[in-house]
């Protein structure tokens, strides 16, 4: 009994509700038989959430990552052999200028072979010397000589002196001149015993300079191998590496089909575990081969900021490949089928399949190069359930898509 009187009172208040609405249509007269017909349509019609075609700024990215390493490592070795290590003036982590005494080396025994060298040459001028005084006495002989033939001659002509008394004044003149020729060597060898002397004594000094281990370029020293009181050789370690200006790089691993996408110059942005914040780099090589087993490609990316990193560190890059204001459509708005890329397009309510084609991929918005205009508006889930040709209710999309 109590669910009937329910029922009939049910019945009672939509029949009371059709009275008044029939009432307020006859007192106000807004609505006419036609409008109320299409009320009814569009009642019927499902409502389609839809999203605007419209122009954002885009941007292409490649992500890849590897391990941080110095641009150019630069050995120091020592350049004489053989001479103990004295001092050792700088250590891992110090940033040295092109130039700098690093190491200094024993220059006792060199100092002694300088010694030697000086008095080598000293004698050398001496010699020079003796050797110029006894080309004088030489030539001054032989000039004696031969007046003294040629005036033996004379009288030889005149009957005054023998045949034998001239062929000795000959003889005598010939012998002289010989001495004169070598006298004149003896001092060519003892100019080239003072050139000799004074390379060697050259030679000496530039080992004592070499005693002074230099950096051959500015940068920051990474790894110290040498001890003091050790024998400073090049056949081993080198005593310092240093990172060449401290300047670092990202090798980056990158996806085969990726790598042709890179280009030197192209900005990335970095991120390492436990930074707050990324770094900012540049592509300054990209490796012209393939690693055959892993099947990816390797991009050198200078580090802006490199003492922020350590070399070893693990990082992840994005490189930024292209930027363009352009047409986009949320991701969800685009489908696939064997036609390619489609979304659903809605004019005057009628949905219409449309082939696209796709471009940059940036978060939550794809690019659209084809197929579309500004200010179109598709179905914002490319897998509502309508299909081309369905009339729909389009409702405008108020969520924003990241």
């Amino acid at each position: 009994m109590t669910s009937k009187k329910a029922e009939v009172a049910m019945r009672a208040f939509h029949k009371f509700g059709q009275l008044v609405a029939l009432s307020v249509m006859v007192m106000t007269g807004a609505a006419t038989a036609q409008e109320a017909e299409q009320a009814a349509v569009v009642e019927t019609l499902p409502s389609i959430t839809v999203t605007e075609v419209a122009s954002r700024m885009l941007r292409d990215r490649v992500i890849a990552s590897g391990m941080i390493g110095p641009v150019e490592e630069v050995q120091v070795a020592p350049l004489i052999e053989g001479q103990p290590v004295e001092q050792l003036l700088v250590d891992v982590g110090d940033v040295v200028t092109e130039g700098q005494v690093m190491a200094v080396l024993s220059k006792q025994t060199l100092e002694l072979q300088r010694s030697q060298a000086v008095a080598s040459l000293a004698a050398a001028k001496a010699t020079i010397a003796q050797a110029e005084a006894q080309l004088v006495e030489a030539e001054a002989s032989a000039g004696e000589a031969q007046r003294v033939a040629e005036r033996t001659a004379k009288l030889r002509e005149q009957g005054s002196a023998s045949q034998a008394a001239a062929d000795t004044a000959n003889a005598n003149a010939v012998s002289a001149t010989a001495r004169v020729s070598v006298a004149r060597q003896s001092l060519e060898a003892a100019r080239a015993q003072v050139d000799l002397g004074e390379a060697q004594l050259e030679n000496v000094d530039l080992q004592l300079a070499r005693t002074e281990v230099k950096a051959p370029v500015a940068g920051k020293v990474v790894t110290r191998n040498a001890q003091v009181g050790g024998i400073a050789t090049a056949a081993g370690q080198a005593m310092f590496v240093i990172v060449r200006d401290g300047a670092l790089e990202l090798r980056a691993d990158v996806a085969e089909a990726d790598i042709l996408r890179l280009a030197e110059g192209q900005k990335a942005e970095l991120h390492t575990v436990g930074a707050v914040a990324g770094l900012s780099g540049t592509v300054r090589l990209v490796e012209p081969t393939i690693n055959a087993t892993t099947r990816l490609g390797r991009a050198r990316i200078a580090v802006d900021e490199p003492e922020k990193l350590r070399s070893g560190m693990f990082a992840e890059a994005e490189i930024l490949v292209a930027e363009r204001e352009t047409l986009s459509v949320p991701v969800t708005a685009v489908g696939s089928d064997a036609s390619g890329s489609t979304v659903m397009r809605v004019t005057d309510g009628v949905v219409e399949r449309v082939v696209v084609k796709t471009g940059i991929r940036d978060g939550s918005y794809v690019e659209v190069l084809e197929g579309l205009a500004a200010g179109d508006l598709v179905v914002a889930k490319a897998g509502a359930f309508v299909q081309s040709g369905d009339r729909v209710n389009p409702v405008p999309d108020t969520a924003k898509v990241n």
